[in-house]
């Protein structure tokens, strides 16, 4: 009897414990859960790998869990998570939420991030609550993760790696396989082909070379002598160019002067033209009269002498 009235009180004592124990874990679980602070986020993408209990961490630092997921019952198109995080975190304006793979596990957390430094924390406003905060308690904007976008846009890939696949299926048919042996014979013999010459292409690049070495070389006696001849036109051309340039202007002043002695002249020109040169014509004309007249006498001096010049010629005899 007194074996089993021991072994009554040391059950009730391990069942008080227990008891106990479950008490001030809930209790303490309690007090933790009044020491965080409850976010909602609505994503609108699949949150698969999320459960109740995930971590939450912000800018990679673990900073609270997953409380509730559910499908949000005003659209069902959402699904509201509502994380309990620690209240020193840093919820800011600008701060949002992506779901983050973790590892090859599939499980996956949120992660919060984009906090601006000197802004208001993110709370419910004390007007039109129902708005800002619909289920109660502040709400942290989503951006859309590598995951989430990477699933989003998986139908418009397949399509896109179906229609890659459908046409890489036409350029690769019978015909155009055998095009393309046809051009990779045509390359392997033009390849073969060059090999063989290697030797006269290796002369002919070495000719080249030697070509354009020589043309480097001209190339820079071209430019020294161009020097030169700039140096020359500097130096002789600039003081010729100075003659030449006073030249011209004397050759214009004599021309000037000219046109002044011409334009001076023009007059006595025309009556030169219009009375002298006829008196010059009469004159001439009695001058050849006057010399006609000269070679008569002179002839009739030379047969008939002086005499002939005083009286009249003797007549001949006469016979009957």
């Amino acid at each position: 009897m007194e074996t089993r009235s021991n072994h009554v009180l040391v059950g009730s004592v391990v069942l008080f414990l227990i008891f106990a124990v479950m008490a001030a874990a809930f209790w303490f679980s309690r007090i933790s859960d009044g020491e965080d602070a409850l976010y909602d986020i609505y994503f609108k993408q699949s949150v698969n790998g999320l459960a109740k209990g995930s971590g939450v961490t912000f800018a990679g630092v673990p900073s609270g869990q997953i409380k509730e997921i559910d499908l949000w019952d005003r659209d069902p198109g959402f699904v509201r998570v509502r994380i309990a995080v620690k209240r020193e975190t840093p919820i800011l304006q600008g701060t949002t939420a992506t779901i983050q793979g973790v590892g090859f596990t599939g499980v996956s957390e949120i992660v919060l991030d984009g906090a601006v430094k000197g802004a208001p924390p993110i709370t419910c406003p004390d007007t039109n609550i129902r708005a800002a905060c619909p289920d109660g308690v502040p709400v942290i904007p989503t951006k859309p993760g590598a995951l989430g976008e990477l699933l989003n846009s998986a139908p418009q890939l397949l399509q896109r790696i179906s229609t890659l696949t459908e046409r890489l299926t036409q350029v690769l048919d019978d015909k155009n396989q055998k095009s393309i042996a046809g051009i990779l014979a045509n390359t392997d013999r033009l390849t073969g082909a060059l090999a063989a010459r290697g030797p006269e292409i290796a002369a002919t690049i070495a000719e080249t070379r030697l070509t354009l070495q020589k043309a480097g070389i001209a190339a820079e006696e071209i430019g020294k002598l161009a020097n030169s001849t700039t140096a020359l036109i500097d130096q002789d051309g600039r003081p010729l160019i100075a003659d030449l340039r006073t030249t011209i202007k004397s050759a214009n002043s004599s021309l000037q002067t000219l046109d002044k002695t011409i334009a001076e002249a023009r007059p006595g020109v025309q009556t030169f033209s219009r009375q002298t040169m006829p008196e010059v014509g009469l004159l001439v004309r009695d001058l050849r009269e006057m010399s006609r007249n000269f070679r008569a006498l002179s002839e009739k001096l030379d047969q008939q002498g002086a005499g002939s010049l005083v009286g009249s010629p003797a007549l001949p005899d006469y016979k009957p």
